[in-house]
This record gives structure tokens, C-alpha cells and sequence, in this order.
């Protein structure tokens, strides 16, 4: 009889993934960054278990849209008063605050529960090409997502 592998603590091998956002399409990088923290890439894979690498986006101030989006795309907050909706469009958020594009995009194909908002601190992200992780000796994406 076979059992059902189930990952302990132990078990799990996490990499530190380093991915260039230079040139790259927001969409697709973000679904690349999202399986890479769900873990989806790794054959010990289990939906609702922590499993997924590091990922530190570095050139996040240079990604591409296409179509209008730039202009037509806009982001909401609301600051808790009547009449305090503001919202911003993505040429100005890039301007402004470039790695919440990214931070935005990435969570919102993440779950939406206790699991995401814990795998929503793997995420680390930067506007320039500096980074304080050097550390953890990043990898290249290519080396473990080959497909990007």
C-alpha cells in the first residue's frame, strides 16, 4: 500500500532565486514569481503547505505592459474617509513606488488566506539593481525555471 507523501519542515529545500525584471512583461513575470514561491516547480508540490523558494526581483522600475495599460491601469486606496477613494495609474506608480507593481500583482495570484500572507513574505523586491541578499547567494531564474 502506498502512502501519500506529505512534506515535513525537514524536508523541504529552499533556494533563494534571484529574477531580473528588465524588459520583462508584468503578467507573465508575475505568474512565473507566483509558482515560484508556491513551490509548483518541485516535485514534492502539496496545495496548502509551504514549499516554494525565496524570490528577490531586482529591476522592477523597467518591466513592460502592453496596449494603453500604462494609462489606463489604475491602482486604489482609500484612506478610511468619506469621499477618500484615490487611485493612481500605473505610469505614475512606476514613477512613484515601482516595487509595488510587482508586490500588487504577485499576491493577488497567491491565496488569499493564512498561507498566502505567509507566502507573500518570500517575495522581496526591488526597484534598482541593488540588493541586500547577496548573502544568500541568489540564484539565477534560468537555472530553475528554465521556461522564462
Amino acid at each position: 500500500m502506498k502512502k501519500t507523501f506529505y512534506p515535513k519542515a525537514e524536508d523541504i529545500n529552499r533556494k533563494w532565486v534571484l529574477v531580473d525584471a528588465k524588459g520583462k512583461n508584468l503578467g507573465r513575470l508575475s505568474t512565473v514569481i507566483s509558482k515560484l514561491i508556491l513551490g509548483k516547480h518541485k516535485p514534492e508540490y502539496t496545495p496548502g503547505v509551504d514549499v516554494g523558494d525565496f524570490v528577490v526581483v531586482i529591476n522592477a522600475e523597467q518591466i513592460v505592459v502592453t496596449g494603453k495599460k500604462m494609462d489606463d491601469k489604475y491602482y486604489y486606496r482609500v484612506s478610511g474617509y468619506q469621499s477618500g477613494l484615490k487611485k493612481i495609474n500605473l505610469r505614475n506608480q512606476l514613477a512613484k513606488r515601482p516595487e509595488y507593481v510587482i508586490e500588487h500583482a504577485v499576491k493577488g495570484m497567491l491565496p488569499h488566506n493564512r498561507l498566502g500572507r505567509q507566502l507573500n513574505k518570500k517575495l522581496k523586491v526591488y526597484a534598482g539593481t541593488e540588493h541586500p541578499h547577496q548573502g544568500q547567494k541568489p540564484v539565477p531564474v534560468e537555472e530553475v525555471y528554465p521556461n522564462l
